[in-house]
């Protein structure tokens, strides 16, 4: 998912083996699914639009990810399970120490203008693409020192190290294989023209307004896709979209937006495809800057917020667990002891925190003893953030801070984290990427380190991810970092962000795709899912 997928959600609450088993919370029944009917059409509502469907140049949040897996194929996807496995690729194989990995593409694929999908295919996109200065996912490539081409379908990754996680990488826009011919045709109008393998074929963009797509009579797939055409359109407002669901405007309609889930599941003829993954809202807390630069003020910070009236606030009550940790209940790599680390509420606890530091003649901030901590907390100037804000301001206060509350742009506050310019502020984190990538991104130096904290423990453990597919290994690693995260408290959570594809119940198997050779997926991981396993009955 990377920087674009965490960020662009701000708004809302909250290798080997990675994202875990998707599990709906709450009612989880649909209606009877039937058996697969060819034909028909529907329309579906997105909360945003994407500014480019070429990988490279577009920024696929969640809705852009949704649109993607309609034109293009993932080389590689996750099961149920949480497993890596081959989607369009054939296989993927790493040498002994995970420095190199073969990847072989499956015979006779082709592109949607008739261009073969082939080694050179890949080799092309690769170099003119994906990795060339002014791609946006370069810096996420970084590591692989090249891609060689071994024969027509086979490929060779050359990392500069060891990385046992690097197949993650070819889940996401890197590995959505595009034509080069119809791109190099296309020039700068090639993320306006998508020509990829998937099961519909680009017809039209109207930017703001719709995105047409028509079955592919020449998938690769035999028997997909079931529907005849698709109609993706951008509604920003959550009440516009819902309401056009329930009229039956649209058909379908994604939502990160717990108030709206829950409505949405007192519907009359809606089925609903949920999914509670690692992703949850929360605080940064800029850990370089005193006094956040002191672990007592940062436990303190913790202690003193209570994640229930947070997630009250933010319309997720009944529908998300409280988060504590950067995976969720129903990742493997979910820790019970690092759950228990995390600050509770405990506002007497955070009071002697809070006093313990103030009353520290070597209080990092320079100022007298007993003089409260003033600082700024920033959001969005969204309604129920604005809400939000205004309660961690009660709690905070509560214990004798100076809390300033401020609201900024979108694009200025996600700019303000990667400079490190705010004291604390409301954010988003984690994904369904392996682990290393999501703990490495957050915790080790770079652009991405929002926080500024780092450790021994941490840098350790990402060693060990990085170097071994075990997964008692890996888990054993995570749980690692997470109990150090939880003890030194560089970000805060309130709760983990249920997401959800809302249908009208004629639209049937939104969330039961499964990979070529029948092993279920991983469902709607995010809002997102496989269009060309869907079907209408009427």
């Amino acid at each position: 998912m990377g920087l674009v997928g965490a960020l662009l959600g701000t708004a809302a609450c909250g290798g080997g083996d990675g994202g875990g088993t998707p599990q709906a919370v709450g009612e989880d029944d649909f209606s009877e699914q039937g058996d697969p009917i060819t034909g028909g059409t529907i329309e579906v509502g997105l909360e945003a639009e994407t500014n480019s469907w070429l990988p490279g140049e577009g920024t696929f949040g969640n809705p852009g990810t949704s649109v993607a897996y309609a034109i293009y194929d993932p080389l590689v996807k996750r099961t149920e399970e949480g497993d890596l496995k081959p989607y369009l690729a054939e296989s993927l194989e790493p040498n002994e120490d995970f420095t190199q990995w073969t990847l072989k593409l499956r015979p006779d694929v082709q592109f949607h203008d008739g261009t073969p999908l082939n080694a050179q295919a890949l080799k092309t996109i690769w170099d003119e693409y994906l990795t060339v200065p002014t791609s946006n996912v370069a810096a996420s490539l970084s590591d692989v020192t090249s891609m060689e081409v071994v024969d027509d379908l086979t490929v060779q990754y050359n990392l500069a190290d060891t990385n046992a996680a690097f197949p993650d990488v070819l889940t996401q826009s890197p590995g959505w294989p595009f034509s080069p011919t119809a791109a190099a045709a296309a020039g700068e109008d090639a993320g306006a023209n998508p020509v990829g393998t998937g099961p519909f074929e680009f017809v039209s963009w109207q930017r703001d307004s719709d995105l047409v797509v028509e079955r592919n009579e020449n998938y690769w797939q035999d028997g997909l896709p079931y529907l005849d055409g698709i109609t993706f359109r951008p509604i920003p407002d959550e009440d516009t979209r819902l309401a056009s669901l329930q009229s039956g405007d649209i058909q379908a309609m994604q939502s990160l937006r717990q108030s709206t889930i829950a409505r949405a599941r007192d519907l009359e003829g809606v089925d609903n495809y949920e999914y509670l993954g690692n992703n949850s809202g929360g605080s940064l807390i800029n850990t370089t800057r005193p006094p956040f630069d002191d672990r007592r003020v940062r436990q303190a910070l913790g202690h003193a917020i209570n994640q229930e009236a947070l997630i009250e606030v933010l319309g997720g009550t009944g529908l998300t667990p409280e988060a504590t940790q950067y995976f969720s209940p129903d990742s493997p790599f979910y820790s019970e002891d690092a759950a228990e680390a995390f600050p509770d509420y405990d506002p007497e606890r955070a009071q002697e925190l809070y006093d313990e530091y103030i009353n520290d003649p070597q209080r990092s901030d320079g100022q007298p003893v007993g003089s409260p901590i003033s600082f700024t907390y920033a959001c969005p100037p969204d309604p129920s953030l604005n809400e939000l804000s205004q309660l961690y301001q009660s709690f905070w206060s509560g214990l004798g801070m100076d809390v300033e509350l401020t609201t900024v742009e979108q694009a200025a506050h996600i700019q303000n984290a990667l400079a490190r310019d705010y004291d604390v502020q409301c954010f988003r984190f984690s994904s369904e990427e392996d682990p290393y990538y999501i703990l490495k991104d957050a915790f080790t130096p770079g652009a991405l380190n929002f926080t500024g904290y780092t450790s021994a423990v941490i840098d350790e453990n990402l060693e060990i991810l990085r170097s071994t597919t075990d997964l008692e290994e890996r888990q054993a690693a995570v749980e690692a970092i997470s109990l150090d995260v939880s003890e030194n408290v560089p970000n805060l959570f309130t709760g983990y962000t249920l997401t959800d594809i809302a249908v009208q119940d004629e639209v049937k198997n939104v969330g039961g795709w499964e990979f070529p050779d029948g092993t279920p997926g991983n469902g709607v991981p995010g809002a997102t899912a496989m269009w060309g396993h869907v079907w209408v009955t009427d």
